[in-house]
């Protein structure tokens, strides 16, 4: 078998050195802003990131993908259509492209076209199989604000569960930490890429998210203790009084910086309050999992009253009855297709509701929070525009793809460069089998960057893991 269809280990690896710090997130201090972003321009030490992604891209040909039923994202259906793709970006998409005369063509008649899928909550590589506790790292139940955590830190490279959502067309997802904690921690973007080394992994440029969880959660962790939050009123509480240390910690940098930085004086370093001031200074997103709509309303009063945006409320199940809030405040809601009733805050689900804020003019996502859903979220996209549909609301599949695509995208902060088939945009595309909103397509083709990672004819392009290759040995040896 070919090695690159073997390995996760195709992109060059580099670690960089990590700072210490105490058990509460404090540590020494930071390296002035200007040269820990590398220019004075550019964010704020707050988001400064030492864990550099060093992700480069496949080895790719120019592509041209013909005769296609292609659903940009960006616009109406294209049937009987190509796709140019060339140094790893989209160079064309309409009728008569012509092939440049190194170009592999691909004849994709009969079969549809579409960014590749993007997944806002996912868990792989920190919850990755087998289940067992050793592998268990995705929630930092030690304290009801763990801001300082990084969920990038327990990502597992090898967890097999990355090579079946690559199957199932996800080219880029979001690693967050549980939702135990108020604050559960920063979540980091990758591409779906074959790596030893998250880093290797990590979508360049792509900013932080910061997981936040309101609701039953946390009060059920900690108030199960004995300890606060015990009820919401506690959860609220806890948000207030770490967001008022976060500004005044930012305060305290911005001052030290405006009186000219000496060495001497600066600020010591904390972690957690560097997390959080980030979200202050707009450089780190906000992700909300949060079921009900009074709840989301009470977190959006919380972001006004100190000056962030929500990027994102996840699960959001009662977003249909708050839709117009979420259009109005510009807020993303990444949704479950038909998940409810599991719990009292989930009870009100309907299968409408991603549905209904889209017809709000909102931002309606479709993701996964599983490991077996994202591995066909195309297929959870179409629960909901059957059944949106049968409720006489005429969504299209054109909107449809964009609540996969281009909509999570944008609730990742990169949109500019990916999720949707547009010039100059990240090639990141799947070849469907047929339509991609029928229980009976599949994933053929999955591109990234322009490079073919995934092939559902070809063995050689149907990635494993070492620790899947390592039992197969074993298997075979015993």
């Amino acid at each position: 078998m070919h090695l690159r269809a073997c390995l996760w280990v195709l992109a060059a690896a580099a670690t960089a050195g990590c700072a210490t710090a105490s058990p509460q997130g404090a540590s020494s201090g930071p390296k002035p802003r200007a040269e820990a972003a590398g220019t004075a321009e550019k964010a704020s030490v707050f988001a400064a990131d030492p864990f550099v992604s060093t992700y480069e891209p496949l080895p790719s040909r120019p592509t041209l993908i013909r005769n296609a039923t292609i659903l940009t994202a960006a616009g109406p259906i294209l049937r009987n259509a190509s796709l140019l793709m060339s140094g790893g970006r989209i160079v064309e998409v309409g009728t008569n492209i012509e092939a440049p005369a190194d170009a592999v063509v691909i004849d994709a008649t009969g079969k549809w076209v579409t960014p590749g899928i993007i997944d806002t909550h996912s868990h792989l590589g920190v919850y990755p199989s087998p289940e067992v506790d050793a592998l268990a790292d995705g929630n930092e139940m030690t304290a009801p604000n763990t801001a300082e955590v990084w969920a990038e830190h327990s990502i597992w490279p090898q967890d097999p569960q990355f090579a079946l959502a690559l199957a199932g067309g996800v080219t880029t997802m979001q690693i967050l930490p549980g939702s135990a904690n108020l604050f559960g921690g920063r979540g980091v973007t990758v591409k779906n890429v074959p790596a030893r080394t998250y880093q290797a992994m990590k979508f360049p440029g792509a900013p932080h998210g910061l997981k936040m969880a309101c609701g039953e959660n946390p009060s059920r962790v900690y108030g199960g203790r004995g300890r606060s939050p015990m009820t919401g009123m506690g959860n609220v509480a806890g948000y207030r009084e770490a967001w008022i240390r976060a500004a005044r910690y930012r305060d305290e940098w911005k001052r030290w910086e405006e009186g000219g930085a000496d060495p001497a004086r600066m600020p010591q370093r904390n972690l957690q309050l560097e997390t959080l001031a980030g979200v202050l200074e707009g450089e780190i997103l906000v992700h909300n999992h949060c079921y009900r709509a009074d709840e989301m309303a009470i977190m959006i009063d919380l972001a006004k009253e100190f000056g962030y945006r929500i990027s994102s409320f996840h699960h959001a199940v009662e977003a249909y009855k708050v839709r117009d809030l979420l259009a109005r405040e510009g807020i993303c809601a990444s949704m479950w297709a038909d998940w409810w009733g599991f719990k009292m805050e989930a009870y009100d689900g309907i299968l409408e509701n991603i549905a209904l804020v889209h017809e709000a003019g909102g931002c309606a996502i479709v993701h996964s929070d599983d490991a077996s859903g994202i591995q066909r979220l195309n297929q959870e996209a179409a629960k909901v525009l059957r059944a949106a549909n049968e409720a006489g609301m005429g969504i299209t599949y054109e909107d449809a793809i964009r609540w996969i695509t281009i909509n999570p995208a944008k609730a990742l902060g990169i949109d500019d460069r990916t999720g949707s088939l547009e010039p100059g945009k990240m090639a990141d595309v799947v070849i469907w089998s047929g339509d991609p909103f029928s229980v009976y397509t599949r994933a053929e083709k999955v591109f990234i960057d322009g490079a073919l990672v995934f092939d559902r004819n070809d063995p050689n392009l149907q990635p494993k893991s070492d620790f899947m290759l390592g039992n197969e040995r074993k298997e075979v040896v015993s």
